[in-house]
């Protein structure tokens, strides 16, 4: 199964449910991991990670206001997040498995995990047979931004863990998560072989960060909270720095809701696993 060090324990886990028996996974002072359940190929479980603490707190008005706070490493928290492998996942394979991180809009923050899995990867891997991806879909708390370091901290500990194709770790996200998209990737654009921001925005002045990485962004037409132009803005950006690897997909008359459409389009994801990470 999962690369898990021998020093693991067993406890039992408060918070995510009677009865269940989870494996805590010390890995250094940040990083531990605690599993709601034994992950096993074609399930997907809940798991919280020890990171430093967040400061950031989450702004909106008819638009989102990014923030950046950098994180306490004098406190930790725990983000709770999804994990599903795929069904034909071996630990021993030759190749590892393609990883996706998922990450949810506004409406999904909190503390009750099941939120998670109301829209995109985190639903639809427990709906299609052959679903391909390790699926990585995190909770961001109630009144937070997605922080790109926790994230960040996150990615390290389940490519240490399980054996995943490091040259085949994709992102998407709707909203606040589309935002969350564009972030993560302008900050490490060379961890990623390729990017689905939906319905969100960046910063067009990162745009020379994401010139070498493929990019299909989403957006309703129609989108009365964040406006198509957002999307538009981060396209026009990449492309005027030399950018030749973006691409803009606008469903005319869409309002905000354009994940729906996108995630049930399986182009999406044969895409996606036709990309692999551009070697050093």
């Amino acid at each position: 199964m999962s690369k898990i060090p021998s020093f693991r324990s067993i406890h039992l886990v408060s918070g995510l449910g009677a009865g269940l028996l989870g494996a805590l996974v010390m890995f250094s002072s940040f990083g531990s991991l605690t599993f709601a359940d034994e992950p096993a190929p074609g399930t997907q479980v809940a798991v919280t990670i020890s990171v430093p603490a967040n400061q950031n707190e989450f702004r909106t008005g008819r638009g989102i206001e990014l923030t950046s706070e950098p994180l306490d490493e004098d406190q930790t928290e725990e983000l709770q997040f999804w994990l599903y492998l795929p069904k034909d996942y071996d630990d021993d394979a030759e190749e590892g498995a393609p990883l996706m991180l998922f990450l949810h809009g506004a409406g999904e923050r909190g503390d009750n995990i099941d939120k998670v899995k109301f829209h995109g990867p985190p639903k639809l891997c427990l709906q299609q047979e052959d679903w391909p991806f390790v699926t990585v879909s995190p909770q961001c708390p109630t009144g937070r931004w997605w922080n790109t370091d926790q994230l960040g901290i996150l990615l390290d500990k389940i490519v240490e863990t399980y054996n995943i194709d490091e040259d085949r770790i994709y992102v998407t996200g709707l909203s606040m998560g589309g935002y969350g998209t564009w972030a993560l990737t302008a900050q490490t654009p060379e961890r990623f072989a390729a990017a689905a921001p939906i319905c969100g925005g960046g910063e067009p002045e990162k745009a020379d960060q994401l010139v070498d990485l493929p990019i299909w962004a989403f957006h309703g037409g129609a989108d009365g909270v964040v406006p198509p132009e957002r999307s538009e803005a981060m396209v026009d950006a990449i492309k005027a720095a030399g950018g030749e690897k973006i691409k803009l997909t606008i469903y005319p008359g869409v309002g905000h809701n354009s994940w729906t459409e996108t995630y049930a389009n399986p182009d999406l994801y044969e895409w996606m696993l036709s990309l692999k990470r551009k070697s050093e």
